[in-house]
């Protein structure tokens, strides 16, 4: 039978993963916006182009809507199971 310190040691690192998990979806969708962007810019410059940057955005916009979509739904399975 777990002592009452392990249980409550258990808790609180398990709220801890779980402010750690929101914490990574708050910043998945600025970062790949801005990742999208920078990789677009570069291209622009090395092709002489000046619409890559927007697509890249664009692209930097669902790959981080995809994500912050599994992580939530990855979330929501892991509360599910307690």
């Amino acid at each position: 039978m777990p002592t009452p310190e392990k249980s409550q040691h258990k808790i609180a690192l398990r709220e801890f993963v779980q402010a750690e998990s929101m914490i990574q979806i708050a910043l998945v969708l600025p970062l790949s916006c801005i990742i999208g962007w920078a990789i677009g810019d570069y291209l622009d410059h090395k092709l002489h182009q000046s619409w890559i940057g927007i697509a890249g955005l664009a692209v930097g916009i669902a790959a981080g809507f995809v994500q912050v979509i599994r992580m939530a739904n990855h979330a929501n399975r892991s509360d599910g199971n307690k």
